[in-house]
């Protein structure tokens, strides 16, 4: 069981910096297309320095945290008898397809990512502080289907899930009045 603790400690250790990650990057993003239609010189030495940054944050912080995250979730689910107990409750199945969700959140992560590092704006900044959100919608309902272990009661989680992501988005539209004011 102390084996098990251990590879828990470190799988959840990279899935914070993972998230952290996952969090700063978007907000990059919003900085990069903010500073598209910024006037020259500013917007060519704010574009080298934040394509630094996200590069770094990407492939130093962000992309090695997911991958080792990973590697510790599978070897505590298939090879600790712990875990291979836990592939059996309905919890971990809802769970792993938020995990699968995360993962395509990240993989759209890394095609913006590409996009702007290559000075492609497809988005607004509207749209990235949106997406932004959706990494967080995915942290809670991990974190409450990990720490309640219960997949009966995924519907009001769900439920929850929902009414958390309107008041994310009513948050947003409050903060972007008071902006757009300034």
């Amino acid at each position: 069981m102390e084996y098990y603790n251990y590879l828990k400690s470190l799988h959840l250790i990279f899935v914070i910096t993972w998230f952290a990650g996952l969090f700063y990057i978007v907000r990059l993003f919003v900085y990069q297309i903010e500073v598209a239609d910024k006037p020259s010189p500013e917007k060519e030495i704010l574009q080298k320095q934040y394509k630094i940054m996200t590069y770094r944050l990407w492939y130093i912080i962000t992309w090695p945290s997911a991958v080792l995250a990973s590697i510790f979730a599978f070897w505590m689910l298939f090879f600790t008898d712990l875990g291979q107990a836990w592939l059996k409750m309905p919890w971990m199945h809802v769970k792993l397809g938020f995990v699968f969700v995360l993962y395509l959140y990240h993989a759209k992560c890394q095609q913006i990512f590409k996009q702007l590092q290559n000075d492609e704006v497809k988005y607004s900044t509207n749209f990235m502080r949106l997406w932004n959100e959706g990494a967080t919608i995915i942290l809670f309902a991990v974190v409450f289907l990990v720490i309640l272990k219960n997949a009966v009661n995924w519907i009001y989680g769900v439920i929850g899930i929902f009414i958390f992501s309107i008041l994310i988005m009513l948050g947003f539209k409050f903060y972007k009045r008071i902006r757009e004011k300034k």
